[in-house]
């Protein structure tokens, strides 16, 4: 399955919740996002990282191969009042200057990249003494909650997505980095609930992979439906506290040869 998120970029930016406040907390530990930090954003999407980083200061270039979910990232930031430098490109060849960035950050993307040449040129366009962040931000199915009976309900409709019955931990992307030189590896994690209306969760489930950036418009609005039903049936009120997980790797650059 490719998904393409310009598809559902609208619902994307509108349902999305994206990282929280605690993450941009516990990636000050590591020197990441101080004022003026020169900082590039892979697979940015509407720009939630990109738009974390700005608000501290960071001089933040953005890149997705998407130009509607540009589109939306730019509106979102023009709201706030923000500038992040916006750009089409992809993690696996940025275009950037060799050894330009000193943070290069790839949230909840990591996963849709070629890892080894995504890591390969990061390691190209960070500085000696830069650092990469990996960061997550996922749902949690747990049993009987409304997460698992959700993924139940996507796999129902589209047997090609194979993404559900995750824990929000992604210890094999700790190899790529390993194998393409980056060093001092550490990870952090933490849960958050992240309070959803219905009428958002719906929102947020037409914007997944599985859903509105894969499936055709009916088949969209039939899962739409269905899970509508099931929030008045099975986990009816007017906010829900859905669990998530924060999971984040953060390296330095490699020794450059």
């Amino acid at each position: 399955m490719t998904p393409d998120f310009g598809l559902t970029a609208g619902d994307y930016a509108r349902h999305r919740a994206g990282f929280p406040a605690s993450f941009f907390a516990g990636i000050e530990d590591f020197g990441v996002g101080r004022r003026g930090q020169t900082l590039v954003d892979l697979g940015t999407g509407t720009g939630t990282l990109a738009r974390g980083f700005a608000r501290r200061g960071c001089r933040v270039i953005a890149l997705d191969p998407s130009a509607p979910m540009l589109e939306q990232a730019r509106a979102l930031d023009a709201a706030e009042g923000l500038t992040v430098d916006y750009r089409l490109g992809r993690a696996e060849e940025t275009g950037l200057d060799a050894a330009s960035a000193e943070v290069v950050t790839a949230g909840q993307c990591w996963h849709w990249f070629d890892r080894p040449r995504a890591a390969a040129e990061v390691a190209r366009i960070l500085r000696d003494d830069g650092t990469l962040v990996i960061a997550h931000f996922d749902w949690i199915p747990l049993a009987g909650n409304l997460v698992q009976a959700t993924e139940a309900l996507i796999e129902a409709h589209n047997p090609d997505w194979k993404l559900g019955g995750g824990h929000g931990l992604h210890p094999e992307w700790l190899r790529d980095l390993a194998e393409s030189g980056f060093r001092h590896l550490e990870t952090f994690s933490h849960d958050v609930a992240v309070p959803y209306t219905p009428e958002s969760w719906r929102g947020r489930i037409r914007a997944s992979a599985g859903v509105g950036a894969s499936l055709g418009a009916a088949q969209v609005a039939a899962i739409d439906g269905a899970l509508a039903v099931l929030l008045s049936t099975r986990f009816p009120g007017e906010l829900l506290h859905v669990p998530h997980r924060v999971f984040a790797i953060v390296a330095r650059a490699p020794v450059r040869s």
